[in-house]
């Protein structure tokens, strides 16, 4: 290798290390508001990025938020496995910004452990409909995201919008897993 060579590799390699990856680009955004007395009640999930804590989640996958006195929500998360046995996990979420109400640190942890910060992790609301009918949920390292809805499916059309939205943002939404829904559940 000639020395003229080696030093253009040694300068893509400085330069691959100082820049950040194409997906980190762009910061992540939330939406500018949420009201949590329209957030709360149950949503579907649509899709998902695959996530350890799913993965024996096949489907039926719902989240149920209900507001607390003290300003938290209580979480309650379920999911059909295979076989058809469902699951559950309770957790508590937190507003972290009380401004916007968009950002917030969820845990599933049990209560003795929720003053460990590592328990808690980041839940930003990163697209929510002007009625509230779906939303778009992650965090800022873009390891998580779902999509969700007021109803067990979602219009292709508003499904290919938020794709479009979350890539922009530099989530993977490639790697998104859809949820299968029975038709026979019903809203809140």
């Amino acid at each position: 290798m000639n020395a003229r060579f080696g030093r253009q590799w040694m300068a893509i390699i400085i330069l691959g290390t100082l820049l950040p990856p194409l997906s980190q680009a762009q910061d992540v955004r939330t939406v500018e508001h949420v009201e949590m007395s329209r957030y709360v009640g149950q949503w579907y999930e649509i899709a998902r990025l695959p996530n350890r804590f799913q993965k024996d989640c096949v489907a039926n996958v719902t989240a149920q938020y209900t507001a607390r006195p003290d300003g938290d929500l209580d979480v309650l998360n379920q999911c059909e496995r295979a076989g058809g046995k469902r699951h559950q996990a309770a957790g508590r979420a937190r507003m972290v910004d009380p401004h916007s109400h968009a950002k917030l640190k969820i845990r599933f942890a049990p209560e003795w452990l929720s003053w460990l910060p590592f328990v808690w992790e980041d839940y930003w609301i990163l697209a929510l409909a002007d009625g509230y009918s779906y939303a778009a949920v992650g965090d800022p390292s873009r390891q998580y995201l779902w999509i969700l809805s007021r109803a067990p499916t979602l219009p292709d059309d508003v499904y290919d919008t938020l794709l479009n939205r979350l890539t922009a943002q530099g989530f993977d939404t490639a790697s998104l897993v859809k949820t299968r829904q029975s038709q026979h559940q019903t809203t809140n």
